[in-house]
């Protein structure tokens, strides 16, 4: 098999390895399986450290359950669930990989408890994982904690800024054990994405300039030209990236590919969920802010996601008081009269609840939400069954430290993110619920690579890649 031109193997964890990274995926959308095979094929596999999954005595996976009766209860098992499954998930990989590759994990530092998930799965993992991947916030103690464990990190970032402040504040202390930057396009991959309120999430930017930015700024503050830049987000045939390739304004360049490892026989994803990625069109892939976490992110734009944008759209300002162009109070959907709003949103609020949404739900802004009243029953249980998920919930009001609570209004706009992806993940509806995916998913519909049902192992998968298709 021929490499692509000017693609060489790079020295991490202590070998030979292709710089080809498989994307961690959150939760059990990556798995031993998926990482264990990317890092047999010669490149680094990511096993995701999301919430992953144990197995039973008798190889069964083992259901994350949450019977406690506090949130605080319930966050303390939901630790406990995250470091036993991570840590079967890395035995298996290295078991797997055979010696060959390397193994990372991948942390979501937002993720509620991610520092002692963090730390419990290093320390019960030791001489299986090379480095950690972590992004989805500004991760300041990802150096110190994967230092004192001796093994890389791997930050994820989407600008040059943010790179000088996490290294200002914090990594170049860990000179030495920064594996690479990974530089995630905010327009174009799946998951969440690290766009900031300066960039306009309808105008792509070329992602060229922005990582020459970036070399530029670890240059700037010494850091070893060694440490490859990983360009993630819309990867798909390196032959498009040819001129990254030796390119020396870049310096040493490493590829992930989160959304094309989906589509494998090693990937955990359920059938349904990969039969669909076939069917997804250009525009298909939606960049969002209906998540919990507050940051913007990428899913297929299938029923459960239009569904969230049109309860958005049945949404209405309100005042406690008569107030401005608040001159009327509102008589549908809610308890009361001391809810003020125009007349035309009053109109509208009557639309609505005569086409069924009869609740009319508070959100943290001073707006109301009409939903209807299984949405409502559905929404205000899952907000309860809140197992304390991310550090910071928008949807639950929970927050994972402190007083437990965020202070603000629990937000029906949204959704809970856990019960959603465990529930894709284990074999649910890919209509009814959240499916990430990146903005090149289209392209599997497109490649000739897939067709008549093709579906490639990794290690075929990896092979192709190299080939510059």
């Amino acid at each position: 098999m021929a490499e692509f031109k000017g693609l060489k193997p790079i020295l991490y964890g202590g070998r030979e390895v292709w710089p080809l990274i498989e994307g961690g995926k959150g939760v059990a959308a990556t798995n031993h399986m998926s990482s264990g095979a990317w890092a047999a094929a010669g490149g680094i596999g990511t096993v995701s450290a999301v919430n992953a999954d144990s197995y039973d005595a008798t190889g069964k996976i083992i259901l994350q359950i949450y019977e406690q009766l506090t949130r605080k209860e319930r966050h303390e098992q939901l630790i406990t669930f995250a470091i036993d499954g991570a840590v079967e998930q890395v035995r298996r990989a290295y078991d797997l990989a055979g010696g060959k590759g390397a193994i990372n994990i991948n942390v979501l530092w937002e993720m509620g408890g991610a520092q002692p998930i963090l730390e419990g799965v290093l320390d019960r993992t030791r001489g299986l994982v090379a480095g950690v991947t972590c992004g989805a916030g500004m991760p300041y103690k990802l150096s110190e904690i994967a230092s004192r464990f001796n093994v890389k990190y791997l930050p994820i970032i989407s600008s040059a800024r943010a790179f000088r402040a996490l290294w200002k504040r914090a990594y170049h202390k860990f000179a030495e054990g920064l594996g690479a930057v990974v530089y995630e396009d905010p327009w174009l991959a799946g998951g969440h994405n690290g766009l900031s309120n300066a960039e306009d999430p309808r105008k792509p930017e070329d992602p060229y300039p922005r990582v020459k930015a970036v070399r530029e700024t670890m240059r700037a503050e010494g850091v070893s030209e060694s440490v490859p830049i990983v360009m993630a987000g819309g990867v798909w045939f390196l032959r498009e990236w040819e001129n990254w390739i030796d390119n020396p304004e870049l310096g040493a360049i490493a590829f992930q590919f989160g959304t094309r490892p989906l589509l494998t026989q090693e990937s955990p994803i359920p059938q349904g969920w990969k039969d669909h990625l076939r069917k997804i069109a250009p525009g298909d892939v939606l960049l969002h802010r209906f998540s919990p976490t507050g940051f913007y992110s990428s899913a297929v734009r299938n029923p459960y996601l239009r569904n969230l944008e049109a309860r958005s759209q049945r949404q209405i300002p309100y005042s406690r008081v008569a107030a401005g162009e608040h001159t009327v109070q509102l008589d549908v959907g809610v308890k009361g009269k001391n809810f003020w709003v125009t007349p035309t949103d009053r109109d509208n609020a009557r639309g609505w609840f005569g086409a069924g949404f009869t609740a009319a739900l508070r959100t943290p802004d001073d707006t109301l939400v009409f939903v209807t009243p299984e949405e409502r029953d559905t929404i205000r249980k899952d907000q309860t069954d809140c197992m304390g998920c991310l550090s910071f919930c928008g949807f639950s009001a929970w927050k994972d430290h402190d007083d437990w609570s965020t202070g603000r209004l629990a937000d029906p706009r949204s959704f809970c993110i856990q019960k959603t992806l465990q529930d894709i993940a284990h074999g649910g509806d890919v209509d009814q619920n959240l499916m990430f995916a990146g903005h090149s998913a289209y392209r599997f519909g497109q490649d000739p690579f897939y067709s008549n049902n093709f579906t490639p192992t990794v290690k075929q998968l990896v092979d192709r890649i190299l080939t510059g298709d």
